[in-house]
């Protein structure tokens, strides 16, 4: 009976254990792992993808980031605790919902970081350099800057940049600065389209066209601000500063943008074919986003892109075809 006790206890522990990891794990949000292929892109538009070391290397640099990035998610969560139980979905995260201890956490996200920053510059001291900068700039957003309006989601942004900067860094290829900006401005996209999404969700708002309009009174009157302004700085304190009506001005400068610099660089990128092939992308491009903005102010989707890009089949449909197209058009065009 003893020892039939003892295997129990043992099983159950191991079974704890487990769980335990399972919910550390998931708090580490394996689904927004996708965005560190960022990393990938410089290795593929460099006409690297065939150099196994270089394919090793790339591929190691991602692994290394989703650390870096989950163990910020930990710590963003550590902190957003208790604004994360009144959200209505955060709030089923393993820590906002108890069923991952806080202690556990506290212990594993500095170990992650460590850890993930010592791997970054054993592979390549560049490479590290930049992790490190990446940790930096996610400690700056996670401990002030979310809590800034507009620098929350430039910060988010630069995040991505960075991604692209390491990939560049750790396979010792150029890239277009164009890539960069591009970068830059489809995370901008991404980002203020959640912070929409977030909005909408916590107010119960929506606006169909720019402020000013009669569309827009109901929602952005008196009592519709108070509304946000209260459920907001319950939630997170930049959100206060925002409107639908202004972030949907925002999505629209930065979805211009966005589409004249992919042009650009489709032309004028110097490591892209000289036959402009490359502008046989653009329909892809121009697809993805007004198929996400339709996803976001029609169907009221996009508080998490990752998530979207998983679900709806349009985005995920041209998302490999762009990519499809990218390496056949880098691969078997002559330069």
């Amino acid at each position: 009976m003893t020892t039939g006790a003892a295997v129990s206890h043992t099983r159950a522990g191991t079974a704890g254990l487990l769980e335990s990891i399972g919910l550390l794990i998931a708090s580490m949000r394996p689904r927004q792992w996708p965005k560190n292929g960022v990393v990938l892109l410089s290795l593929v538009f460099a006409r690297e993808l065939g150099r196994p070391e270089q394919l090793l290397r790339a591929t190691l640099a991602t692994l290394l980031f989703c650390v870096l990035s989950g163990a910020v998610y930990l710590i963003n969560d550590l902190l957003d605790v208790d604004k994360d139980r009144l959200h209505p979905t955060k709030s089923h995260r393993p820590l906002a919902s108890g069923r991952l201890s806080t202690r556990l956490a506290i212990i594993a996200a500095p170990s992650l970081v460590v850890v993930g920053l010592a791997l970054s510059f054993a592979l390549d001291v560049g490479f590290g350099a930049v992790a490190a900068a990446y940790v930096l700039l996610q400690a700056a957003y996670v401990g002030l800057l979310k809590h800034a309006v507009i620098l929350d989601v430039l910060t988010l942004s630069l995040g991505f940049v960075l991604r692209a900067v390491a990939g560049a860094v750790v396979v010792a290829v150029p890239i277009s600065p164009w890539l960069y900006i591009c970068a830059l401005l489809l995370a901008l996209f991404l980002a203020l389209g959640k912070r929409r999404q977030e909005l909408v969700l916590l107010t119960g708002d929506s606006v169909d066209g720019l402020a000013g309009t009669g569309e827009t009174e109901g929602a952005t009157g008196p009592e519709g601000r108070a509304r946000a302004s209260r459920l907001a700085r319950e939630h997170r304190p930049a959100l206060e500063q925002y409107t639908v009506a202004l972030l949907d001005q925002l999505i629209q400068v930065v979805t211009t943008c966005l589409v004249l610099a992919y042009m650009l660089y489709t032309f004028s990128a110097e490591n892209l074919p000289k036959n402009h092939a490359m502008m046989a992308t653009v329909p892809f491009v121009l697809y993805g986003l007004f198929r996400y903005l339709y996803l976001v102010q029609v169907r009221g989707e996009g508080g998490a892109p990752e998530e979207v890009l998983l679900r709806d089949r349009g985005i995920a449909l041209c998302v490999a075809l762009w990519g499809a197209a990218c390496v056949a058009i880098i691969y078997l065009s002559p330069r």
